[in-house]
């Protein structure tokens, strides 16, 4: 049976998914995969052109009747949240504008919570993909943006200055790990289906956590750096116990952060 899957390119997502698009054994799926940005993959699962894909855990309000979201294959964690960084100053300012990875993202909606409990008025915004945030940045031609990925591991050897963990903000304000990503699958499929789906991306990352060197040469080819060190780093972060089982507190974070997406 041909599905399509959609992941991205980052380290915690081909680490994940690896094993299964090369093909598990007695795997009753043939993979067509997309690689792409996480805004880009959620504009193809709300025109539901995906059988498959990872994407940011806010969409899912809006697919709900037609996707079904995994209890296995997100991003769920602490400590790991989008980070809202300046190119230059130190606090925050909120008459400049303030630049997010996609509309859609979780990173976006989670500036949107920290920013309505600090300041009375709309916040300035415009999008961009997550690397045009960073390299934006870099050049200083965006004051202040949201940043997610392995920039969380380079933004201090790259002199940027820190303006908020968002991430840290939604632990202390709700209790419960930070929501970042799912994995949802068409209903169309059927519950047996998904059913297998599940256990394919299980098995699949399960075969990834017994390596002794978690990077393999398909993890480095896709990644957008070439830093070994920092591809480890983000494995370390984004992957974890509820990648492979979301868990209660896994499913009470991503309906926290539901109840938010509708305010």
């Amino acid at each position: 049976m041909q599905l399509s899957l959609g992941i991205s390119t980052c380290p915690n997502d081909t680490f994940i998914y690896e094993a299964l698009i090369h093909g598990l054994e007695n795997s009753p799926f043939d993979w067509k995969v997309t690689y792409a940005d996480v805004q880009t993959l959620n504009e193809k699962v709300l025109r539901g052109e995906l059988d498959v894909a990872k994407i940011s855990a806010q969409v899912y309000p809006g697919i709900s009747e037609k996707y079904r979201c995994l209890g296995c294959g997100g991003a769920i964690g602490y400590g790991c949240g989008p980070l809202l960084l300046s190119s230059a100053a130190d606090s925050f300012q909120p008459e400049l504008e303030t630049t997010l990875p996609g509309a859609n993202t979780t990173a976006a909606l989670l500036f949107k919570f920290w920013y309505s409990r600090q300041f009375a008025d709309a916040p300035k915004l415009r999008y961009a993909l997550f690397n045009e945030v960073y390299q934006g940045l870099l050049s200083k031609n965006v004051p202040q943006g949201v940043t997610i990925h392995e920039h969380r591991f380079t933004w201090k050897r790259d002199g940027l200055h820190l303006l908020q963990d968002l991430g840290a903000f939604w632990e202390r304000e709700t209790g419960s790990p930070i929501p970042l990503g799912i994995a949802v699958a068409k209903k169309e499929l059927g519950f047996e289906t998904i059913e297998k789906i599940e256990n394919e991306i299980r098995r699949s990352l399960q075969e990834a956590r017994k390596r002794i060197d978690p990077i393999t040469s398909f993890i480095v080819e896709k990644a957008q750096i070439d830093d070994e060190d920092v591809i480890k780093s983000h494995i370390a972060m984004f992957v974890n116990d509820f990648s492979e089982n979301v868990g209660e507190s896994g499913w009470r974070s991503l309906e926290n952060l539901w109840r938010l997406s509708h305010c």
